[in-house]
């Protein structure tokens, strides 16, 4: 487990305030994304927010097909993650953002968890999609073909493992653990063996594209992952501005504990926002 202790104040009642966020989409520019996410980051620092998490890929976006294996950007990307690191000491929070990142050879679609000026932790996608839209093994490889348990970012070395465990000593029951879209439709998702090993706030980092009945479908899937890992489960997808494909992307943000829906954004939104529930 990670000790995430001394970046959070104490709060009374054993609450959690969460946010998902869903910032504008800029396609290949991890310079500007990183400016949409610090804008949200300072707005839920204002908010009180303790853990918030962004979309998919929310760095570099999502659906930029080859530009994923771009050297300048996945450098652009490493250097915007260290400036949204040092923003959330200011904020007072933990942020999990979406981001291609290298190990060895190898490239891997993550999220990164942040908190008190620094990096806790990298966790890669677990399932790759690669069925109708979707293409993800022409770039990434699954959490299992990781040959090391860290890795170097920005001179750093972290965790970077699936299931990885976050938890504040100083707040019982403030134990998080994250996954990555396609993850929770798979038979058993990592959050399912997280809150096994005592996650009790579950997070997805999403760039699940729009269809018709797919926003219902994923409301359910958060509901009764909730219900049965006995969890709050936050989604954020990806939203305006992520695409230039024939995709659509409704920018679905939903917050659910234990079976019940807490909250829920405002999806085809044009302007980036934030997702609020304790």
């Amino acid at each position: 487990m990670t000790d995430a202790s001394s970046f959070f104040s104490p709060k009374t009642h054993g609450f959690v305030r969460v946010a998902a966020a869903t910032p504008v989409a800029h396609v290949g520019d991890p310079k500007a994304n990183a400016g949409e996410h610090l804008a949200l980051i300072r707005q839920a620092g204002e908010q009180g927010v303790d853990l918030m998490v962004f979309p998919e890929m929310s760095l570099s976006a999502y659906a930029i097909d080859d530009l994923h294996m771009q050297a300048a950007l996945l450098e652009e990307v490493e250097r915007q993650i260290a400036v949204l690191a040092e923003a959330t000491a200011g904020a007072d929070l933990v942020a999990v953002v979406g981001a291609p990142i290298r190990s060895g050879d190898a490239l891997f679609n993550c999220a990164v968890v942040m908190g008190g000026g620094e990096v806790l932790g990298v966790v890669p996608k677990t399932y790759l999609p690669n069925y109708r839209e979707y293409y993800e093994k022409r770039w990434f490889a699954p959490a299992t073909a990781r040959t090391e348990d860290v890795v170097r970012l920005n001179g750093e070395t972290v965790d970077f493992a699936p299931g990885l465990i976050f938890e504040a000593a100083n707040r019982p029951g403030f134990v998080f653990a994250v996954e990555i879209c396609e993850d929770y439709w798979a038979p058993l998702p990592p959050s399912t063996r997280a809150a096994l090993a005592g996650a009790r706030i579950l997070l997805n980092l999403s760039a699940s594209n729009i269809v018709i009945g797919k926003a219902d479908e994923r409301s359910m899937l958060s509901a009764s992952h909730s219900a049965r890992t006995l969890s709050a489960y936050v989604f954020a997808a990806s939203g305006w501005g992520e695409s230039t494909t024939d995709l659509a992307w409704d920018g679905q943000a939903t917050i659910h504990e234990l079976g019940s829906k807490l909250a829920e954004g405002e999806r085809f939104a044009l302007d980036s926002h934030l997702t609020l529930a304790d």
